[in-house]
């Protein structure tokens, strides 16, 4: 990597990278799909929190939600993924790798493309009920937002630098406070990391002709939105609030594209009042609770 941020440089970032281990868990007989993992808290909770980045985020821009809840006594699992290039692919990636973590139901905090992807597996395994609530940052219904399902099937031969270009082209390029800018600075630091093919199938899932069938999603969802610039549009954000008319609204008055980063307090806040709802049931994140009934 060409620099490195401020944020990566931290006790907290070290202490994170010290104390929780990355493990590398393959889902497929041919070993080739390869999930990175950090978890931390009770091994026993079956129902944990589990936390999935945006097109740029590795598994470790979730560290300050693992450190912090954690802390609380709840399970955490942060994931990156593999190479998959349909949705349907990737769902059935991820149905397997919470098989091997041996977790029966999952609340799903979903960044952007992890929101999306939260809710396509809520939609395609709402028969198995593999997923016990949905909290949604950020995130989206419907991939045409992009302006790039005609393009997406390229995007596997495009070269790495032009890919980041998309990328970094939707970032706000105005003054900001310096939480929300060391917030990019990591995201990019993280985007770094990833090759040609990681970020193409990426942005593959986010852009190619999806969408999400809310009728389907019959759970808990609270829906954690910034009211200052990002990659999203109000006009999106509003769809959202359609398309779940009964879900929990958290607002942060500022944040950018990467709140769980630029101001981690609050989500944790938020999402600790979102799971405290499910303590002491067959769906809590902590060890307090009774065993998931599947």
């Amino acid at each position: 990597m060409e620099f490195e941020s401020d944020l990566s440089c931290t006790p907290e970032y070290k202490s994170f990278r010290s104390t929780v281990p990355l493990k590398q868990i393959v889902v497929d007989s041919d070993g080739l799909k390869v999930w990175k993992v950090y978890e931390a808290g009770p091994r026993g909770v079956r129902c944990p929190l589990v936390c999935l980045p945006p097109v740029i985020g590795t598994a470790d821009c979730f560290y300050r939600q693992v450190l912090s809840l954690t802390a609380r006594g709840y399970r955490v699992i942060a994931v990156e993924y593999p190479v998959y290039w349909s949705v349907v692919e990737w769902c059935e990636g991820f149905k397997h790798l919470l098989d091997r973590l041996d977790v029966d139901r999952a609340h799903i905090f979903g960044t952007s493309l992890g929101g999306f992807l939260a809710q396509k597996f809520a939609e395609l395994t709402s028969n198995s009920t593999r997923v016990a609530s949905l909290i949604l940052c950020n995130s989206f219904i419907d991939t045409k937002i992009f302006n790039y399902t005609d393009s997406s099937s390229v995007f596997w031969m495009l070269p790495a630098t032009l890919l980041k270009k998309m990328i970094i082209g939707r970032f706000p390029r105005k003054l900001m406070d310096s939480h929300i800018a060391d917030s990019i600075d990591f995201m990019v630091e993280r985007l770094e990391c990833l090759s040609q093919t990681e970020l193409a199938c990426r942005l593959t899932l986010n852009c190619s002709s999806d969408y999400v069938q809310p009728q389907r999603v019959e759970l808990e969802v609270m829906l954690l939105d910034v009211f200052d610039e990002s990659a999203l549009s109000q006009s999106v954000k509003e769809e959202m609030y359609k398309c779940y008319p009964s879900a929990r609204l958290a607002h942060l008055k500022t944040g950018g594209n990467f709140p769980f980063l630029s101001r981690a307090d609050e989500v944790n806040m938020y999402l600790q009042v979102h799971l405290r709802g499910f303590d002491g049931s067959h769906l809590s994140a902590t060890d307090t609770g009774t065993p998931v009934e599947r």
